[in-house]
Protein backbone atom coordinates (compact mmCIF):
# COMPACT_ATOMS: atom_id res chain seq x y z
CA UNK A 1 0.00 0.00 0.00
CA UNK A 2 1.57 3.33 -1.04
CA UNK A 3 1.97 6.29 1.27
CA UNK A 4 0.85 9.73 0.15
CA UNK A 5 2.24 13.14 1.10
CA UNK A 6 -0.02 16.01 0.03
CA UNK A 7 1.69 19.40 0.03
CA UNK A 8 -0.77 22.28 -0.15
CA UNK A 9 0.79 25.55 -1.30
CA UNK A 10 -1.57 28.50 -1.00
CA UNK A 11 -2.02 31.03 -3.77
CA UNK A 12 0.00 29.65 -6.69
CA UNK A 13 -1.37 29.80 -10.22
CA UNK A 14 0.07 29.29 -13.68
CA UNK A 15 0.78 32.72 -15.12
CA UNK A 16 2.33 34.29 -18.19
CA UNK A 17 6.08 34.26 -18.73
CA UNK A 18 6.30 37.98 -17.96
CA UNK A 19 9.08 39.06 -15.60
CA UNK A 20 7.34 42.38 -14.98
CA UNK A 21 4.49 40.69 -13.10
CA UNK A 22 5.40 37.03 -12.58
CA UNK A 23 8.18 36.17 -10.09
CA UNK A 24 8.48 32.67 -11.61
CA UNK A 25 9.75 34.38 -14.77
CA UNK A 26 12.62 35.97 -12.79
CA UNK A 27 14.43 32.63 -12.32
CA UNK A 28 14.47 29.11 -13.76
CA UNK A 29 11.96 27.09 -11.70
CA UNK A 30 12.84 23.50 -10.93
CA UNK A 31 9.40 22.67 -9.52
CA UNK A 32 6.83 25.14 -10.88
CA UNK A 33 8.11 24.80 -14.43
CA UNK A 34 5.05 25.82 -16.42
CA UNK A 35 3.77 29.09 -17.85
CA UNK A 36 0.39 29.84 -19.38
CA UNK A 37 0.21 28.89 -23.04
CA UNK A 38 3.38 26.80 -22.88
CA UNK A 39 4.03 23.10 -22.50
CA UNK A 40 5.37 22.10 -19.06
CA UNK A 41 9.14 22.01 -18.85
CA UNK A 42 10.99 19.21 -17.07
CA UNK A 43 10.30 19.07 -13.35
CA UNK A 44 12.82 18.19 -10.65
CA UNK A 45 13.17 14.49 -9.76
CA UNK A 46 11.12 13.32 -12.77
CA UNK A 47 7.99 15.00 -11.51
CA UNK A 48 5.01 15.81 -13.69
CA UNK A 49 2.78 18.89 -13.70
CA UNK A 50 -0.80 19.40 -14.82
CA UNK A 51 -2.80 22.62 -15.06
CA UNK A 52 -5.81 22.21 -12.78
CA UNK A 53 -9.11 24.10 -12.64
CA UNK A 54 -9.81 25.95 -9.37
CA UNK A 55 -12.86 27.92 -10.59
CA UNK A 56 -15.18 24.88 -10.53
CA UNK A 57 -17.79 26.45 -12.85
CA UNK A 58 -18.71 29.10 -10.28
CA UNK A 59 -18.59 32.76 -11.22
CA UNK A 60 -16.05 34.96 -9.49
CA UNK A 61 -12.45 34.66 -8.38
CA UNK A 62 -11.49 31.47 -6.47
CA UNK A 63 -10.92 31.95 -2.76
CA UNK A 64 -9.29 30.12 0.12
CA UNK A 65 -12.13 28.80 2.28
CA UNK A 66 -14.03 27.16 -0.55
CA UNK A 67 -10.94 26.10 -2.50
CA UNK A 68 -9.27 24.44 0.45
CA UNK A 69 -12.51 22.74 1.52
CA UNK A 70 -12.83 21.35 -1.99
CA UNK A 71 -9.26 20.04 -1.97
CA UNK A 72 -9.64 18.30 1.40
CA UNK A 73 -13.12 16.81 0.80
CA UNK A 74 -13.75 16.31 -2.90
CA UNK A 75 -16.94 18.36 -2.51
CA UNK A 76 -17.43 21.32 -4.86
CA UNK A 77 -17.64 23.84 -2.03
CA UNK A 78 -18.22 27.00 -4.13
CA UNK A 79 -21.06 25.27 -5.99
CA UNK A 80 -22.55 24.23 -2.64
CA UNK A 81 -22.42 27.82 -1.33
CA UNK A 82 -23.23 29.39 -4.69
CA UNK A 83 -20.09 31.55 -4.41
CA UNK A 84 -16.39 31.51 -3.62
CA UNK A 85 -15.68 32.25 0.06
CA UNK A 86 -12.44 33.81 1.30
CA UNK A 87 -10.69 33.42 4.61
CA UNK A 88 -12.04 30.96 7.14
CA UNK A 89 -14.73 28.29 6.63
CA UNK A 90 -18.27 29.20 7.65
CA UNK A 91 -20.67 26.88 9.48
CA UNK A 92 -21.74 25.00 6.36
CA UNK A 93 -18.18 24.39 5.22
CA UNK A 94 -17.22 23.19 8.71
CA UNK A 95 -20.09 20.70 8.52
CA UNK A 96 -18.83 19.48 5.15
CA UNK A 97 -15.32 19.09 6.55
CA UNK A 98 -16.62 17.16 9.57
CA UNK A 99 -18.40 14.68 7.30
CA UNK A 100 -16.26 14.48 4.20
CA UNK A 101 -12.64 15.40 4.90
CA UNK A 102 -9.90 13.06 3.81
CA UNK A 103 -8.90 12.74 7.47
CA UNK A 104 -12.43 11.64 8.38
CA UNK A 105 -12.65 9.09 5.58
CA UNK A 106 -9.28 7.60 6.46
CA UNK A 107 -10.17 7.43 10.17
CA UNK A 108 -13.38 5.54 9.33
CA UNK A 109 -11.27 2.93 7.56
CA UNK A 110 -8.59 2.67 10.23
CA UNK A 111 -6.01 4.52 8.18
CA UNK A 112 -3.06 6.46 9.55
CA UNK A 113 -3.17 10.19 8.78
CA UNK A 114 -1.31 13.20 10.12
CA UNK A 115 -0.97 16.95 9.72
CA UNK A 116 2.72 17.83 9.78
CA UNK A 117 2.44 21.53 10.66
CA UNK A 118 3.22 22.83 14.15
CA UNK A 119 0.94 25.29 15.98
CA UNK A 120 2.08 28.13 18.21
CA UNK A 121 1.43 27.65 21.96
CA UNK A 122 -1.09 30.51 21.90
CA UNK A 123 -3.38 28.45 19.69
CA UNK A 124 -3.88 25.89 22.45
CA UNK A 125 -4.33 28.44 25.24
CA UNK A 126 -6.51 30.98 23.46
CA UNK A 127 -8.57 28.54 21.35
CA UNK A 128 -9.47 30.97 18.55
CA UNK A 129 -13.07 31.02 17.35
CA UNK A 130 -12.14 31.24 13.67
CA UNK A 131 -9.86 28.47 12.40
CA UNK A 132 -8.47 27.50 9.03
CA UNK A 133 -9.94 24.82 6.80
CA UNK A 134 -7.11 22.44 7.65
CA UNK A 135 -7.48 23.00 11.38
CA UNK A 136 -11.24 22.44 11.19
CA UNK A 137 -10.67 19.20 9.26
CA UNK A 138 -8.14 17.93 11.79
CA UNK A 139 -10.15 18.84 14.88
CA UNK A 140 -13.38 17.33 13.58
CA UNK A 141 -11.69 14.02 12.74
CA UNK A 142 -9.47 13.65 15.81
CA UNK A 143 -6.12 14.25 14.10
CA UNK A 144 -3.70 15.53 16.77
CA UNK A 145 -2.22 18.98 16.28
CA UNK A 146 1.56 19.18 16.53
CA UNK A 147 3.22 21.44 19.08
CA UNK A 148 6.45 23.40 19.41
CA UNK A 149 7.82 20.50 21.46
CA UNK A 150 7.32 18.35 18.36
CA UNK A 151 8.92 21.08 16.27
CA UNK A 152 12.03 21.22 18.46
CA UNK A 153 12.47 17.45 18.06
CA UNK A 154 12.11 17.61 14.30
CA UNK A 155 8.71 15.89 14.49
CA UNK A 156 6.83 18.83 12.93
CA UNK A 157 7.39 21.54 10.34
CA UNK A 158 6.26 25.13 10.77
CA UNK A 159 4.62 26.98 7.88
CA UNK A 160 7.74 29.17 7.88
CA UNK A 161 10.00 26.15 7.74
CA UNK A 162 13.14 28.24 8.37
CA UNK A 163 11.82 29.46 11.79
CA UNK A 164 12.88 33.03 10.99
CA UNK A 165 9.40 34.33 11.81
CA UNK A 166 9.38 32.47 15.11
CA UNK A 167 12.76 33.90 16.07
CA UNK A 168 11.48 37.46 15.52
CA UNK A 169 8.56 36.60 17.83
CA UNK A 170 10.96 35.60 20.59
CA UNK A 171 10.82 31.82 20.35
CA UNK A 172 14.17 30.17 20.94
CA UNK A 173 13.83 27.50 18.30
CA UNK A 174 16.89 26.87 16.15
CA UNK A 175 16.93 28.15 12.59
CA UNK A 176 16.38 25.46 9.98
CA UNK A 177 17.64 25.35 6.45
CA UNK A 178 15.21 24.47 3.69
CA UNK A 179 17.09 21.20 3.29
CA UNK A 180 16.76 20.28 6.97
CA UNK A 181 13.06 21.11 7.03
CA UNK A 182 12.42 19.14 3.86
CA UNK A 183 14.13 16.07 5.28
CA UNK A 184 12.03 16.40 8.46
CA UNK A 185 8.80 16.48 6.44
CA UNK A 186 9.81 13.43 4.43
CA UNK A 187 10.59 11.54 7.63
CA UNK A 188 7.16 12.42 9.10
CA UNK A 189 5.39 11.39 5.92
CA UNK A 190 7.15 8.02 5.82
CA UNK A 191 5.44 7.04 9.09
CA UNK A 192 1.85 7.50 7.84
CA UNK A 193 -0.43 6.37 5.04
CA UNK A 194 -1.36 10.01 4.48
CA UNK A 195 0.38 13.20 5.54
CA UNK A 196 -0.52 16.81 4.81
CA UNK A 197 1.73 19.86 4.92
CA UNK A 198 0.40 23.39 4.42
CA UNK A 199 2.41 26.38 3.22
CA UNK A 200 0.71 29.76 2.86
CA UNK A 201 3.57 32.29 2.72
CA UNK A 202 3.18 32.26 -1.07
CA UNK A 203 -0.30 33.76 -0.75
CA UNK A 204 0.94 36.43 1.66
CA UNK A 205 3.78 37.28 -0.71
CA UNK A 206 1.37 37.63 -3.61
CA UNK A 207 -0.90 39.97 -1.69
CA UNK A 208 2.09 42.13 -0.70
CA UNK A 209 3.00 42.78 -4.38
CA UNK A 210 6.69 42.77 -3.44
CA UNK A 211 8.45 41.20 -6.43
CA UNK A 212 11.83 40.70 -4.78
CA UNK A 213 10.29 39.06 -1.73
CA UNK A 214 8.10 36.88 -3.93
CA UNK A 215 11.14 35.62 -5.84
CA UNK A 216 12.96 34.88 -2.57
CA UNK A 217 9.95 33.01 -1.18
CA UNK A 218 9.58 30.88 -4.30
CA UNK A 219 13.24 30.01 -4.58
CA UNK A 220 13.38 29.00 -0.92
CA UNK A 221 10.19 26.98 -1.30
CA UNK A 222 11.68 25.13 -4.26
CA UNK A 223 14.80 24.34 -2.20
CA UNK A 224 12.52 22.90 0.49
CA UNK A 225 10.49 20.84 -1.99
CA UNK A 226 13.62 19.47 -3.65
CA UNK A 227 14.88 18.35 -0.23
CA UNK A 228 11.57 16.55 0.42
CA UNK A 229 11.83 14.76 -2.91
CA UNK A 230 15.45 13.81 -2.30
CA UNK A 231 14.38 12.10 0.95
CA UNK A 232 11.37 10.02 -0.12
CA UNK A 233 11.22 6.48 -1.49
CA UNK A 234 9.54 6.87 -4.89
CA UNK A 235 8.87 3.13 -5.07
CA UNK A 236 6.36 3.34 -2.23
CA UNK A 237 5.55 7.02 -1.73
CA UNK A 238 3.51 9.44 -3.80
CA UNK A 239 4.07 13.16 -3.33
CA UNK A 240 1.24 15.34 -4.59
CA UNK A 241 1.31 19.15 -4.60
CA UNK A 242 -1.57 21.49 -5.41
CA UNK A 243 -2.99 24.94 -4.70
CA UNK A 244 -6.38 26.54 -4.10
CA UNK A 245 -6.18 29.58 -6.39
CA UNK A 246 -3.74 31.80 -8.22
CA UNK A 247 -2.06 34.85 -6.71
CA UNK A 248 1.73 35.02 -6.50
CA UNK A 249 2.16 34.43 -10.24
CA UNK A 250 0.81 37.94 -10.89
CA UNK A 251 1.96 40.62 -8.45
CA UNK A 252 0.44 43.43 -10.52
CA UNK A 253 -2.67 43.20 -8.36
CA UNK A 254 -3.35 42.45 -4.69
CA UNK A 255 -6.12 39.93 -5.28
CA UNK A 256 -6.35 36.36 -6.45
CA UNK A 257 -6.36 35.42 -10.13
CA UNK A 258 -8.51 33.31 -12.43
CA UNK A 259 -5.52 31.25 -13.54
CA UNK A 260 -5.42 27.48 -13.38
CA UNK A 261 -3.33 26.10 -10.52
CA UNK A 262 -0.52 23.56 -10.85
CA UNK A 263 -0.89 20.02 -9.60
CA UNK A 264 2.38 18.10 -9.47
CA UNK A 265 3.09 14.46 -8.72
CA UNK A 266 6.22 12.45 -7.96
CA UNK A 267 6.93 8.86 -7.13
CA UNK A 268 4.52 5.95 -6.93
CA UNK A 269 2.19 5.87 -9.95
CA UNK A 270 2.48 9.63 -10.43
CA UNK A 271 1.40 9.46 -14.08
CA UNK A 272 -1.80 7.56 -13.28
CA UNK A 273 -2.49 9.96 -10.45
CA UNK A 274 -2.37 13.04 -12.66
CA UNK A 275 -4.62 11.45 -15.27
CA UNK A 276 -7.39 11.37 -12.66
CA UNK A 277 -7.10 15.06 -11.80
CA UNK A 278 -8.51 17.92 -13.84
CA UNK A 279 -9.98 20.10 -11.07
CA UNK A 280 -9.10 20.57 -7.41
CA UNK A 281 -12.26 18.59 -6.60
CA UNK A 282 -10.45 15.44 -7.73
CA UNK A 283 -7.60 15.62 -5.20
CA UNK A 284 -9.20 13.80 -2.26
CA UNK A 285 -10.92 11.05 -4.31
CA UNK A 286 -7.66 10.40 -6.14
CA UNK A 287 -5.63 10.17 -2.94
CA UNK A 288 -8.16 7.84 -1.35
CA UNK A 289 -8.11 5.58 -4.38
CA UNK A 290 -4.32 5.50 -4.37
CA UNK A 291 -4.14 4.22 -0.80
CA UNK A 292 -6.97 1.74 -1.20
CA UNK A 293 -9.60 3.69 0.71
CA UNK A 294 -12.19 4.54 -1.92
CA UNK A 295 -15.14 6.57 -0.75
CA UNK A 296 -18.53 4.89 -0.71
Amino acid sequence: MPKVLLIFVDGVGIGQRDPDINPFARFEPRIFAQFAGEEPASVYASGQMKATDARLEVEGVPQSATGQTTILTGVNAPALLGRHLSGFPNRLLKQVLARESIFKKLAERGGSATFANAYQPSFFTQKPRRVSVTTAACCSSGVPLRTFEDLARGDAVYHDFTHRTLRTLGYGLPLRTAEEAGANLARIAARHQFALYEYFITDLAGHSQDMLNAVRVLQELEDFLCAVLDSINPEEQLVLLTSDHGNIEDVSGKGHTLNAVPTLAWGFESSRTLRQISTIQHITPTVLSMIGARGE
